[in-house]
């Protein structure tokens, strides 16, 4: 069995991520993914995590790669890590029109300010530096820092390119993963169609299985966007999150 644990994203509930930490901590969920706060919020949140039992085991920052500064937009978030103990920052980046040497090398930057501080920079599954397991491991192996890592979306693999098998992607990438969104989907090309776990395509016992072979033990972290259309309540939220959690725990992984 992995060491990797299992967490939420807290937007998994909105637009009420204010029933997130309650309904998560009734759920027996420990850990949760949330924005990075801002210096005044700080400990309001971590009060708020600790009253609940809940932990970040990473949190959403920013990582602007357009910007010749971004190794000092990083340093500035690292202090909040700190705060809570959190060693993953999750971010999405995109080149756009910056030469790709220059994003790799601010990248690089970037990674070498987080591993000072012991946290590792884990970049979503998106283009255009991420876009399929090609693109991911040309990032990786030209920015060659050990602290940037992957946050492998099981269903993004599907959202941004046609004909993959998200498994056999997985399976090209894992030594470069630091952490995961557990996602579905029905599998169509930008489709937005993001169940509850375990109602789409993806093979998760599959993915774990994958995980578990490569000693993977960065957070596996739940993200349930929904479905393109639908009136989201808090019922409706609060569900799908419960369902996806009995799910994981009958695949064992909780």
């Amino acid at each position: 069995m992995s060491k990797s644990i299992i967490a939420c994203r807290t937007s998994s509930y909105a637009p009420f991520e204010a029933s997130a930490y309650e309904h998560l901590a009734g759920l027996g969920i420990r850990f949760v993914e949330i924005p990075v706060p801002r210096p005044r919020e700080v400990e309001a949140v971590r009060a708020a995590l600790q009253r609940h039992g809940l932990s970040a085991s990473s949190m959403h920052g920013e990582c602007e790669v357009r910007r010749a500064d971004v190794a000092g937009q990083i340093a500035d978030q690292m202090p909040v890590f700190g705060v809570f103990g959190t060693k993953v920052m999750f971010v999405s980046v995109k080149a756009e029109d910056v030469p790709l040497p220059t994003v790799y090398a601010r990248l690089r930057e970037a990674g070498e300010v987080a591993a000072q501080h012991g946290v590792t920079i884990v970049l979503e599954t998106h283009p255009d530096l991420v876009t399929n397991a090609e693109t991911a491991l040309a990032t990786m192996h030209a920015v060659g820092h050990p602290n940037v890592r992957i946050n492998y979306d099981t269903a993004n693999i599907y959202f941004y390119n046609r004909d993959v098998e998200g498994v056999a992607e997985l399976q090209r990438i894992v030594p470069f993963v630091g952490a995961l969104h557990l996602k579905d989907t029905d599998g169509g090309y930008r489709q937005w169609h993001f169940p509850a776990l375990g109602r789409g395509v993806v093979r998760f016992r599959d993915v774990f299985r994958i995980l578990d072979d490569a000693g993977f033990s960065g957070p596996c972290t739940m993200e349930i966007e929904g479905i393109e259309g639908e009136v989201r309540t808090e019922r409706l939220v609060c569900d799908r999150v419960a369902e996806s959690v009995g799910y994981l725990r009958g695949l064992g992984r909780l």
